[in-house]
């Protein structure tokens, strides 16, 4: 399945049964993969495919902040007209076009397509009938955005989609005339734990790439693969057999038949490239050479996700704490100028980030909750959720209250901002500061080594993953004690913190670069979904 074709809305009766009364949603994290895209490089131009796809309507009316003065104060806004130009037969230059002769509109390679754009809209307009009209967990009308946590990797479609999906969530219309500009945080490359990020991760390529090698080995000579070879190498450069590891590789023919199909009939290829049983075949295969490694390997997971599942790990934490590590030190303390303009970033209660596939896809592996998953098609997300249960149903939050949603926030001007330090060691002192420590907190600290008081705070906490609103199940939640009573699907905090802890990374650049030679593949199996 190219693209992601959403369900009904939850009737009244699936309400009922996946938010029960007893539990009270706290905090919302959704990572939504871009919408659809053109493929990310030209192939198969040999079957007629054109490399330039007119379906890219926003470059007829990009925007650009210009300094209007040298009144740094004074910005002003150019609106122009974007088109691309080439080389030409002569390698003179000439104007990119589309299959029937377009010069505007035309998509760079692997850019957000009109259909992407209109798909990740009516996401964010989804997500807002569950989280606004049926549940009720946000406000219909937002006057600021500081309980929300907008994020986009540097991949500008994830950045596009965000900013689309959110849209749809709040649209003009449910946003006062007068409400600030909202933040969006992004990295750069160097830092990127959005996506597994191989690129500036060394150890995690070597991983990568032996994994890849495993998957090359076990079926570039399979029935499986010389069925692949039957219908396509024909259209392969030198008529050779398609491969894991093929020029292009077999990942990347799966990437341009899934953005031609998700798009227009002047952007097809041959009508093989779409046999059923093909491309069962090569979902197969790549999701193997991609995402075993999660499945398999404690430092795989480590190094290519556990950095981000850290981040959304300790994000909760932080609700159940309210210590800032729910949001405030991400997007700039309370801060007027830095922040989002009202200094009330410390009530995250809705997380939206843009992000990929393989963001995805590895994060579920890593909770082991990706068996007999397709690969994630465009506009996929995952919608990562905590409850709490009411404190008139959990005894031990009833001495909380400072925890809970109930409870009122410190008035802006009284709220003391912890340095990101202090959030995410628990500490305001850094080493040789000479200043006395304020008390611990949650955050990254391993639940192994949380006092007895910490624990209990986050006792009564559950967390629930919906992966294109399909409930999934993460196995180390099964046991007795480590779900909601009658509900396996609601994994204690406690536990699922736990889990998440064994692959978060204590220093993910460090990690980064240690132990590059070292063997490949764990001695003894280290399956995911299990503390």
């Amino acid at each position: 399945m190219t693209s992601f074709i959403p369900r009904q809305p939850y009737s009244q009766e699936e309400l009922a049964r996946l938010y029960p009364k007893e539990l009270e949603l706290q905090l919302v994290q959704v990572l939504l993969r871009h919408g659809e895209r053109t493929p990310v490089s030209p192939r198969f131009q040999n079957t007629g495919l054109w490399p330039y796809w007119p379906y890219c309507n926003s470059a007829r009316q990009f925007t650009s902040v210009i300094m209007a003065t040298t009144d740094w104060a004074k910005w002003d806004q150019l609106k122009y007209r974007r088109r691309l130009e080439t080389f030409g037969m002569d390698d003179g230059p000439v104007i990119a076009s589309g299959p029937e002769g377009q010069f505007d509109a035309i998509c760079q390679p692997g850019e957000l397509t009109d259909q992407g754009r209109e798909t990740t809209l009516a996401l964010g307009q989804r997500l807002r009938h569950l989280y606004v009209d049926q549940l009720r967990f946000m406000p219909k009308l937002i006057s600021d955005s500081d309980m929300i946590y907008l994020r986009a990797t540097p991949i500008p479609r994830a950045l596009e989609s965000v900013q689309q999906a959110f849209y749809g969530f709040y649209p003009p219309s449910a946003r006062t005339a007068d409400m600030p500009t909202p933040t969006i945080i992004t990295r750069t490359p160097a830092d990127e734990i959005l996506f597994p990020n191989d690129s500036n991760c060394r150890r995690f390529a070597h991983l990568s790439r032996a994994f890849a090698k495993r998957a090359a080995e076990r079926w570039n000579d399979s029935e499986d693969m010389e069925y692949l070879s039957k219908l396509f190498s024909k259209w392969m450069p030198g008529n050779q057999k398609v491969a894991v590891d093929s020029h292009p590789r077999l990942s990347g023919i799966m990437d341009t038949i899934n953005a031609t199909d998700a798009h227009g009939p002047a952007t097809k290829l041959p009508k093989e490239f779409y046999d059923p049983k093909a491309r069962s075949i090569i979902d197969k295969i790549a999701v193997e050479e991609w995402y075993a490694g999660y499945r398999e390997s404690a430092e795989y997971r480590m190094l290519g996700i556990g950095a981000l599942m850290g981040d959304i790990t300790s994000r909760m934490t932080g609700s159940v704490e309210r210590n800032g590590s729910d949001g405030l030190v991400e997007i700039g303390g309370n801060d007027g100028n830095l922040g989002r303009g009202r200094g009330g970033e410390t009530d995250i209660k809705l997380a939206l980030s843009g992000c990929h596939d393989t963001t995805l896809a590895a994060v579920l592996t890593s909770l082991g909750a990706f068996n007999g998953e397709s690969w994630p098609p465009f506009t996929s997300h995952i919608a990562i959720e905590l409850f709490r249960k009411r404190a008139g149903l959990n005894p031990s939050l009833s001495s909380l209250s400072t925890a809970t949603p109930s409870a009122p926030s410190p008035p802006p001007n009284e709220q003391k901002p912890k340095s990101w330090w202090t959030s995410l060691f628990g500490t305001s002192a850094r080493p040789g500061a000479g200043t006395a420590p304020e008390p611990e907190g949650i955050a990254r600290k391993p639940l192994a080594d949380l006092s007895e008081e910490q624990k209990d705070k986050i006792k009564g906490y559950y967390v629930r993953v919906r992966y294109n609103d399909k409930i999934m199940q993460v196995p180390g939640c099964k046991q007795q004690g480590k779900h909601l009573d009658g509900d396996e699907s609601f994994c204690t905090l406690e536990a699922f913190k736990e889990i998440v802890d064994k692959y978060t990374p204590k220093n993910w650049k460090h990690a980064c670069a240690s132990n590059v030679d070292a063997p490949s593949f764990p001695a003894q199996p280290e399956p995911a979904g299990y503390a």
